[in-house]
């Protein structure tokens, strides 16, 4: 079964700067993998219906966690919308051998203006049952507070 996962953290950076941040290639390898991954990023499209394909690479190649490989993640995704300032939804798929990991996750980031700078609201829906709701919330959660580290 797949499942929604909800993470929201108030950033001290205007809607305008995180919104930036996620149509950015450099910004997005700097604050989007979780702590204890690097990002490489293929192809980068920010536009409406424009593309993107990235790998999330794990620093620990003691252990073997990745989805695509033992030590990555490899992933395509599309903008399916974008309002300027105030939202991003995104479209990703993972590349996966394991049925665990398939079908296309639908990442809605909300972005509201509020006295001390941004709520922030990630809203991902499909979640594949391969990825536990404690493990991805810890790496929502992460890349939250990479994201507050980056644009504060």
């Amino acid at each position: 079964m797949k499942r929604t996962d909800n993470a929201s953290r108030i950033i001290m950076a205007s809607p305008e700067t995180i919104y930036q941040a996620h149509l950015d290639p450099k910004a997005v390898a700097a604050w989007r993998p979780p702590k204890g991954m690097t990002c490489r990023i293929y192809a980068f499209n920010p536009q409406e219906g424009g593309t993107y394909k990235m790998a999330f690479i794990y620093a620990d190649k003691e252990q073997a966690y990745g989805k695509t490989s033992a030590h990555e993640d490899v992933f395509s995704g599309r903008f399916e919308e974008l309002i300027p300032n105030k939202k991003i939804v995104e479209i990703v798929t993972f590349e996966s051998d394991d049925p665990a990991f398939a079908g296309a996750l639908k990442f809605t980031t909300t972005l509201t203006a509020v006295a001390s700078g941004t709520e922030v609201d990630v809203k991902a829906e499909n979640v594949p049952s391969g990825i536990t709701r404690e493990d991805h919330q810890a790496g929502m959660d992460a890349s939250l507070q990479n994201l507050a580290e980056f644009t504060e």
